[in-house]
């Protein structure tokens, strides 16, 4: 398994048995995030979600995307032209389901997140489509 990193400071490590994981996440947050699995489009709870603030790891809360970067990309997926910091996510490249892509997980803890694609806005021209059961928001102020 390869995984690409920017060259930014990383997060710390989190580091939890299979077993505490089971503890902490309900069994939809854990399928996606801890066994890389999806949820269907337009169901997650932030494919519509227009509130100020951060969507951090559900996981490990370490802070993923900012409510500014967040756009209708049209996916039925809540998505980011941007990360809040790159050093917070992990690439890997996921050539599953007969097609290759970018896997995006979460530097600090692995968890699966979603996946990267160049068919993005500008200025980045990115789109970080992500599932909602991976993410918990942090309301503004």
């Amino acid at each position: 398994m390869t995984v690409t990193k920017p060259a930014a400071r990383p997060p710390a490590r989190v580091e939890k048995t299979d077993e505490q994981w089971r503890s902490l996440l309900t069994e939809e947050q854990y399928r996606i995030a801890r066994r890389h699995g999806t949820e269907r489009a337009f169901t997650g709870c932030y494919w519509d979600h227009h509130e100020k603030g951060r969507y951090l790891c559900v996981c490990c809360g370490t802070p993923l995307f900012a409510s500014s970067e967040k756009y209708e990309s049209g996916s039925g997926w809540p998505s980011w032209w941007r990360p809040i910091d790159e050093a917070n996510l992990a690439l890997r490249r996921d050539a599953s389901h007969g097609m290759v892509r970018t896997e995006v997980l979460c530097a600090a803890c692995d968890a699966h997140l979603g996946h990267r694609f160049d068919d993005g806005p500008p200025p980045t021209g990115l789109r970080y489509c992500i599932n909602s059961a991976s993410l918990r928001f942090e309301p503004q102020g």
